[in-house]
């Protein structure tokens, strides 16, 4: 009789399997709360009223920004689920230039209503497919809202650019700096494919001395470097023939290592001959082809110019700037719209490039050389940025970046939208709307989400000083009643018309800002568990 009373035990012990889900849970709680952790550390830098950060690297170099991208570029991020939002704000700065610290704010904010919805018994592959709605429901929204821009608009793209830049440590220069990254961008469009902008076709020069007010665009190009005038040579060329080489004007050296005895002085009286022919042979070419300014490459192997060349050269009346980087041949050809010349016997005068004036110029306690007045000059310009110290330099140089990627992003998709929050508070009210039509978990988790959105206007309204609570209550309260441009002007403390204000942003930094928030959670929430291999 015992037999079946042990069958039917063993029978309920295989239907009764307890799983251990802890471990799962854990690390995706783990994974979360480095995330926010992340989001938590930038968040107060949000917004014009945000805080700047003093990072100090290993080697004790200090750098102040309040850029989400340099941020977190510099953090040393360990664990793996947080180096994805160092990935985001790396991935936003590459679409859109600006908007790094709210994508990673918002990723934040997605993270922690995520949290609760787990705590809620709610599975993540639910929640996961819940948000990729939202997001796509969220950019038609935003697509809807924004306004259509012209290139010829020339305000509106300063009015964008200056709103990228009232959040950085250089805003008080925002009404130079924003006129220059609409003229740099727009010199550098070209009519074949006016869509796209290659911002490599706008070169930064950094110089110490003056202020930022100093900092100009130079249709030309920028050296930033004195002439080599160890010889005596010209400082100043009128009418030049431009010529890139990137051979060397030295004495030739042997494939392979080797040493040369010489047993007496006519010997060597006959190779210093040799050398002199040798040089002087190149240097008739040169001036033969009626070159007059010689851009000299840096050589890894040998002297690109030796002594001897250099006082030929001086002679010969031709200007020589020496230490040409390998990175710029590129640039400076494109500038020119002439062929870099490899070789001596290549030296012909439809490879050279003709300009106005090349001279040198003092600035501050150094020296640049600058070409201006190009014949048939490339889409390309450059912009010589000035700062009383190396910190303003730099982060100038960052500032104007973000301004030049702004107007990029309003020449590949020519939308403006508002700022100061207006858009997320319409999109958390608009998805609150949609989230009671739709039906199940789903309307639930994205009423949630809704909710996150809120988190850009309560910081921004935080980091002015103000009271983010009645703030965004009552921008909620203007929204509902229809007001879509309404938000937060932190200089006036109050709400206003953003759009009359002309606090106005590129509608693809908010859209790319959505779409790579929610990729970036989806992406967390879908791991369940870290596997380290040895």
């Amino acid at each position: 009789m015992a037999a079946p009373a042990v069958l039917t035990s063993r029978s309920a012990a295989k239907v009764e399997t307890f799983v251990d889900n802890k471990r799962t849970e854990d690390i995706r709680q783990q994974n979360m709360a480095a995330g926010q952790a992340v989001a938590d550390a930038v968040r107060t830098s949000l917004g014009p009223k945000g805080m700047d950060k003093m990072i100090q690297t290993a080697s004790g170099e200090v750098i102040i920004t309040n850029d989400g991208a340099t941020i977190l570029n510099k953090m040393d991020v360990l664990q793996p689920a947080a180096k994805f939002l160092v990935q985001l704000s790396k991935s936003q700065d590459t679409v859109a230039g600006d908007g790094t610290t709210t994508v990673v704010v918002l990723a934040g904010a997605l993270l922690k209503q995520c949290s609760v919805l787990l705590s809620n018994g709610i599975h993540p592959t639910v929640i996961s497919d819940a948000l990729h709605k939202t997001s796509t429901h969220a950019v038609h929204v935003l697509t809807s809202m924004a306004v259509p821009l012209e290139l010829s608009d020339r305000e509106s793209l300063v009015k964008s650019a200056s709103t990228s830049l009232n959040s950085k440590v250089v805003s008080q220069y925002s009404s130079l700096l924003a006129p220059l990254a609409v003229d740099a961008v727009l010199s550098a469009v070209d009519p074949e494919k006016p869509d796209v902008v290659d911002l490599r076709d706008i070169k930064i020069v950094k110089k110490l001395g003056g202020t930022v007010d100093d900092t100009e665009l130079v249709k030309g190009l920028v050296f930033d470097r004195k002439v080599s005038h160890s010889a005596g040579g010209p400082t100043r060329m009128e009418n030049a023939k431009i010529a890139v080489i990137q051979f060397q004007i030295s004495p030739p050296k042997t494939d392979i290592e080797q040493s040369i005895v010489v047993s007496d002085y006519t010997q060597m009286d006959r190779i210093l001959k040799e050398e002199r022919n040798y040089i002087l042979g190149m240097i008739k070419k040169i001036k033969g082809a009626g070159c007059n300014v010689l851009l000299i490459q840096k050589s890894i192997l040998r002297d690109a110019v030796t002594d001897l060349s250099l006082h030929y050269l001086a002679k010969a009346k031709i200007l020589v700037i020496k230490d040409v980087e390998r990175d710029d041949i590129e640039f400076i050809t494109k500038t020119l719209n002439c062929l870099p010349i490899a070789n001596i016997e290549h030296f012909r005068a439809e490879k050279m490039g003709y300009a106005d004036m090349v001279e040198e110029a003092s600035v501050g306690e150094s020296k640049i050389v600058k070409i201006t007045g190009i014949k048939d000059m490339g889409r390309t310009t450059t912009v010589l940025v000035r700062g009383s110290n190396q910190l303003v330099l730099d982060e100038a140089e960052r500032s104007l970046h973000d301004a030049l990627c702004v107007v990029r992003c309003l020449v590949s998709k020519r939308f403006l939208i508002a700022g100061g929050g207006a858009p997320e508070i319409e999109l958390s009210r608009q998805l609150g709307v949609w989230a009671k039509s739709l039906q199940g978990m789903e309307g639930y988790c994205v009423k949630h989400f809704a909710e996150s959105l809120e988190v850009i206007p309560y910081t921004l309204a935080e980091n002015a000083g103000l009271n983010p609570i009645a703030i965004v209550t009552e921008l909620r309260n203007k929204h509902a009643q229809g007001e879509i441009n309404a938000g937060i002007n932190v200089r006036k403390g109050q709400i206003t018309n953003i759009l009359e204000e002309n606090v106005v942003q590129p509608l693809l930094v908010s859209t790319s800002a959505i779409s790579l928030a929610t990729e970036c959670v989806r992406m967390i929430l879908k791991i369940d568990d870290i596997v380290t291999v040895r």
